[in-house]
């Protein structure tokens, strides 16, 4: 694969070309800047496959009917401390800060809330959400699945068979702590952003139909156009679980609570519906309510000093808390631009000269 540099656009400048180009596809401003900002924000994490590469798929989707500007999530059980909501397929950006907001609401009042959301559009990095609580002082909890997306193998087998599954968990300390990962071994968008000539998947990423491990993104792919769309459906291979036994086990678990427990679907069986959709359970716990929340944020923060004081494995290295690495690259980032891989940022330009939408030089 081409060893591509990459292009460096200002933080500033992307979001205003994001959301330009959601506007010129049937958003409002207001929702415009919410997915612009959300796909950014993943950006600066160093989350880039659930950045801005995401653009031309989510335009399409759009256009397509798979993704419904303007909606707001729908209460369809509401027990209090726990609700059950609808997001009518609408962005996942818009539907999914909404049910965010309904949790740390709920929390704060009760305690702790469970929130489930089905029927999202794609929601993007899951630790948004955990930073949407933290910022309330919320401990929070997110189990996510993707209805109708059947990438991932499980442990022991070549098919597809699960979502890539997304879990994340926020603890508020200082600085807090906010673990964020698919439980894939890697994130679909990690193999569309290689595909484009970003960082190259570990040689053991995807799985082929006769079990030989591989890292080459046509397992997932089939054959595609070097600047254009990618299909999963056109490839024979699929993503390995992460963790062998382990991750594909927590796969499970998200597809069983955020899937059919939400009642928004599991992974598969495919049903004839023709989209994805995000389905979340939420769960927001408020330390204040149980009486504990100074000695717990004294005890959580002496442990994570303790546990980076450990002697690192290679020389000069470190041991790094969860959430540590994307704070570090979000103000790196922010002070000198954004990278993107030449054919990821072609994709987006052509995204825009499509829609009639400006390109800043």
């Amino acid at each position: 694969m081409a060893d591509y540099q990459p292009v460096l656009i200002g933080a500033r400048p992307l979001a205003d070309l994001v959301g330009n180009i959601f506007r010129a596809n049937g958003c409002d401003a207001t929702e415009a800047e919410r997915i612009a900002e959300h796909l950014l924000g993943a950006n600066l994490a160093g989350h880039d496959s659930h950045g801005v590469a995401r653009v031309p798929r989510y335009v399409e989707w759009q256009q397509a009917g798979y993704v419904v500007a303007g909606q707001q999530a729908e209460v369809v059980t509401d027990g209090g401390a726990f609700a059950l909501l609808d997001g009518h397929y609408g962005f996942g950006q818009t539907v999914a800060p909404q049910a965010t907001a309904m949790g740390i609401e709920r929390a704060q009042q009760h305690g702790t809330a469970i929130i489930a959301l089905r029927n999202a559009g794609h929601v993007g990095r899951i630790g948004a959400y955990a930073e949407q609580a933290l910022a309330a002082g919320l401990i929070s909890i997110h189990f996510v699945n993707v209805a109708g997306s059947v990438l991932v193998a499980p442990f022991g087998g070549t098919e597809r068979r699960f979502s890539t599954a997304p879990f994340s968990v926020g603890v508020p300390t200082d600085p807090p702590v906010v673990l964020d990962f698919a439980t894939s071994h890697v994130a679909e968008g990690k193999v569309l952003v290689a595909s484009n000539g970003g960082k190259p998947l570990p040689p053991d990423a995807l799985i082929e139909p006769d079990g030989t491990l591989s890292g080459d993104p046509h397992t997932l792919y089939g054959e595609y156009e070097q600047v254009g769309p990618r299909n999963p459906a056109n490839g024979l291979g699929a993503i390995r679980a992460f963790g062998e036994h382990k991750g594909s086990g927590l796969a499970f678990m998200c597809e069983l609570l955020a899937g059919a427990f939400t009642g928004g679907g599991c992974s598969g069986p495919i049903d004839a519906r023709g989209r994805i959709a995000n389905g979340m359970l939420s769960i927001y716990i408020s330390p204040r309510h149980f009486g504990t929340e100074a000695a717990f944020k004294q005890a959580a923060e002496d442990y994570v000093t303790w546990v980076k004081s450990c002697q690192p494995a290679k020389p000069g290295g470190e041991v790094l808390a969860p959430g540590e690495t994307e704070a570090r690259l979000k103000a790196e980032r922010l002070a000198n631009g954004v990278p993107l891989q030449p054919d990821t940022w072609a994709g987006i330009v052509g995204c825009a000269r499509k829609l009639g939408v400006t390109v800043p030089n």
